[in-house]
């Protein structure tokens, strides 16, 4: 290998875009801001950077082990790169827009940066699009925000069937603190159902283990679902959220009859911060999740708490799912085109690539730089084989 090969080698899980892959995920991106500003949703850019207490607060503290750190040389305080942009979102709303009219949509898309990556998403770098809308609480919100998940992967071009997981991540602990679990074994319980491993159930309390198991064998369409939860009996918070639930794949349904719709009542990771419910897109033959949302808890400044719910969007699992772009067509300006011509041709939608220097056979040179066309006699000609 040659010292400049050497050194133009990625660290793992980094990789450089070329063309046309690029400008595929630009466009992807400005069709995903656009459907979230055709709802009402205002985009917001925070920094790549902050302080890292503010990266690790509210929604941050569970991704607090995936940051990136380093020494601010002005401050000398300890910064973070992003790792998922839905904190930086919350500080916004909570800070800068604390006084904005509720409820209140913000949209953002970025790249983030994580330590490492996962079995699914070995990718350590990639781009989130998503939204938040805080200050309310309620399932018409609950209902945009996931139907505005899908709406916007449609708006892309996405047409494979889209399966919308929900899940409650709050169920589990309200039903070990009814029957007063010790927190080692709550755990238990909740890992055992986020793995779906009954053999973890073993050794719970006799009453424990038969309304875990019944939560274990739940999992799936959301009918079968909801009928299994409505059979339980359940603390008052958690009935209340098993009833939001239902009320939401109700909406879900009305809207979007044609969407599979899951419920999954015992998972629970990667919607640790979550107060309400969660909800996972997939989509089959596509490696890694299509996006996550839910509900959270927004912490103000003064400590207060507010309402959110929201989703982001991975761009990498969304490109895997549409059809590969296809080849730019450029229409070669010979030397010497006039200015207006070439004016003339871009205005009409042409991608031009203009000579910088005479040629002695523009076919040929048109056909070396990939271009499909050539602007030749005051017309648009096919570049000849």
């Amino acid at each position: 290998m040659t010292e400049y090969a050497a050194r133009a080698l990625l660290p793992e899980g980094l990789q450089d875009e070329l063309p046309p892959a690029a400008e595929h995920e630009a466009a992807v991106v400005a069709q995903l801001v656009s459907a979230f500003a055709a709802h009402g949703y205002q985009r917001v850019k925070p920094p790549l950077i902050e302080f890292e207490e503010s990266l690790t607060q509210g929604p941050g503290a569970a991704q607090g082990t995936g940051m990136f750190r380093l020494v601010d040389p002005a401050s000398q305080r300890l910064m973070a790169v992003r790792s998922d942009m839905t904190v930086q979102v919350a500080r916004i709303a909570a800070t800068r827009l604390r006084n904005t009219a509720r409820p209140l949509r913000l949209a953002y898309a970025g790249q983030v940066l994580r330590v490492k990556g996962t079995q699914l998403r070995p990718e350590r770098q990639f781009t989130q699009a998503g939204v938040e809308l805080i200050g309310t609480r309620c399932v018409a919100a609950d209902a945009e925000v996931v139907l505005l998940a899908l709406e916007s992967l449609a708006a892309c071009g996405h047409a494979r069937p889209v399966t919308v997981d929900l899940t409650l991540p709050t169920l589990v602990p309200a039903i070990a603190a009814a029957l007063g679990l010790p927190p080692a074994l709550a755990q238990q319980a909740r890992d055992a159902l986020d793995g779906k491993d009954a053999g973890e159930l073993e050794g719970l309390p006799a009453e424990a283990f038969r309304l875990f198991n019944i939560l274990l064998e739940a999992a799936g369409p959301a009918d079968r679902a909801l009928a299994a939860l409505a059979g339980l009996e359940l603390p008052p918070d958690a009935r209340a959220g098993v009833a939001e639930l239902a009320g939401l794949v109700a909406e879900i349904r009305k809207a979007a009859p044609g969407v599979m719709v899951t419920v999954d009542p015992g998972e629970y990771r990667a919607h640790e911060y979550h107060t309400g419910f969660g909800f996972t897109l997939l989509a089959t033959g596509v490696r890694g999740e299509l996006g996550r949302g839910g509900r959270y808890d927004l912490v103000g400044p003064d400590g207060g708490t507010e309402e959110a719910v929201g989703f982001t969007l991975y761009v990498d699992s969304l490109l895997r799912s549409l059809p590969k772009p296809g080849a730019v067509a450029f229409v070669y300006l010979p030397f010497g085109t006039g200015a207006d011509a070439a004016r003339a041709l871009r205005a009409a939608g042409h991608r031009t690539v203009a000579a910088l220097a005479p040629e002695t056979d523009a076919m040929a040179e048109a056909r070396r730089l990939g271009c499909s066309h050539i602007f030749i006699e005051g017309a648009v000609a096919p570049v000849a084989a």
